[in-house]
């Protein structure tokens, strides 16, 4: 927002910023305007989450996109969630506030990569398992995708007469088929920010807070899921700390779900793994989400994402068959 007596632009010293009560009095009208929704994934930022008509993890949102009564829809989390979004409502229009928000999952398995692979292996006739936080070139190569969330259930439910491939999360995979029993070839791609965790630092919070109980996420590697006293997706954390007796919880994702669980489970004490001496496990990518860009996407109408309906087509096929199996 600019200030000057001229029809000109303002010079910087004249330019002031909207302050957060501002912005959100501009986006409550523009979405009113627009016919719009806020879906906002449990790792943006906290005054980002306090605006969204729904918050929650993949699943939750994906079903939250399908049901949507609206227009459009401003997807306040990263590309491959816009496009799943895309995918499920193929009439509206679906913003994402920064077009450079990306996933490092989704970046580890290139649609050309998988199917250059399933080419090469095609004589086992691989039982294509995606986690949703892939492209949606992959989603197309799948048979069937998973959450966080629903992985256990839906594999478990897959055919047992194919070998089970699974994408490109191998941490969820190995855990995946550790509660299943079914054996899979799993996809090398990881979280870049489940990666930072290590034994050594969660030995030492451990040490620090004796009585509280360690929740993981399930993206996270194999020493740290054997520490810890919880596995489960960001939307499963929640009813988990509500119903556990622990007052204190060593919370071991991106630190964005603290905000939700210190609104939601407010009696109890919820803390971040320290990485270093100051700093925490944010993506830097779902924080690319800020209320100006969302005031900004909401207002051009842009960055709008598409996708092509041939490839839409043929990714809509496994996502409807997970919120099928899901329910």
């Amino acid at each position: 927002m600019t200030f000057s007596a001229l029809d000109t632009p303002a010079p910087q010293c004249y330019i002031r910023r909207m302050s957060n009560g501002d912005l959100i009095a501009e986006i409550a009208r523009l979405k009113k305007e627009r016919n719009a929704i806020i879906l906002a994934h449990s790792y943006q930022r906290p005054e980002i989450q306090d605006i969204a008509d729904f918050v929650g993890d993949s699943l939750a949102l994906a079903r939250a996109a399908q049901s949507a009564r609206c227009d459009v829809i401003v997807f306040c989390g990263v590309h491959f969630m816009a496009e799943t979004a895309c995918i499920l409502n193929p009439t509206r229009t679906v913003l994402l506030p920064d077009a450079d928000a990306a996933c490092s999952l989704e970046a580890s398995c290139p649609a050309q990569d998988l199917a250059a692979f399933l080419e090469r292996e095609k004589e086992k006739n691989y039982f294509v398992v995606a986690y949703v936080n892939c492209s949606i070139g992959v989603k197309a190569l799948a048979d069937v995708i998973v959450t966080s969330g629903n992985a256990e259930r839906i594999v478990s439910a897959a055919p047992a007469d194919r070998p089970i491939l699974f994408v490109p999360d191998q941490n969820l995979g190995a855990w995946t088929a550790a509660k299943t029993g079914r054996p899979m070839t799993l996809w090398n791609g990881a979280c870049h920010v489940h990666q930072l965790f290590t034994r050594d630092t969660l030995l030492s919070m451990k040490e620090k807070y004796p009585n509280a109980k360690i929740v993981c996420h399930p993206e996270c590697a194999e020493p740290i899921r054997l520490l810890a006293d919880h596995i489960c997706s960001t939307e499963k954390m929640i009813p988990y700390c509500r119903e556990a007796e622990a007052t204190q919880f060593i919370i071991v994702t991106e630190t964005g779900i603290l905000h939700r669980l210190r609104k939601l489970v407010p009696d109890k004490e919820f803390i971040p793994v320290q990485l270093g001496t100051c700093s925490c496990a944010e993506c830097e990518f779902m924080k690319l989400n800020t209320l100006e860009k969302i005031r900004n996407c909401l207002r051009d109408m842009a960055p709008e994402v598409r996708v092509p309906e041939d490839l839409r087509l043929r990714a809509a096929a496994p996502l409807e068959r997970m919120l099928e199996l899901s329910k």
